[in-house]
């Protein structure tokens, strides 16, 4: 699935990261704790989050995956999107409640 998929499928609105929505995406997982996606995400290539601070960037980051998508209608701050911008991630928020977007995901295709 490619980002601009996962976009349209959650109504989500592009923060930064725009010129990559051709990704390939093969998997995602939803987490507030960063400290979950440390001990048990492998190859995941979306994170689906409510926590908005810079952390999640730099976890996204050393987990080597492509996209943040901050749920529940949370909108991070400039400091977080200028974070992402260097590390090329996209960012993307969606109003949908983190289980129905993630169920959403599941039933278009993308894995968990």
């Amino acid at each position: 699935m490619r980002l601009y998929e996962i976009r349209d499928i959650l109504h989500a609105q592009v923060l930064c990261g725009e010129e990559h929505l051709d990704r390939e995406i093969r998997s995602a997982c939803a987490s507030d704790f960063m400290s979950d996606v440390l001990a048990y995400v492998k190859d995941q290539g979306v994170l689906l989050t409510g926590m908005v601070n810079p952390q999640v960037v730099r976890t996204v980051e050393m987990m080597d995956m492509k996209c943040i998508i901050f749920v529940r209608g949370k909108v991070p701050g400039e400091d977080i999107l200028s974070l992402a911008r260097e590390r090329d991630i996209v960012v993307m928020a969606s109003a949908e409640r983190m289980f129905i977007a993630c169920g959403l995901l599941y039933r278009n295709g993308l894995e968990g």
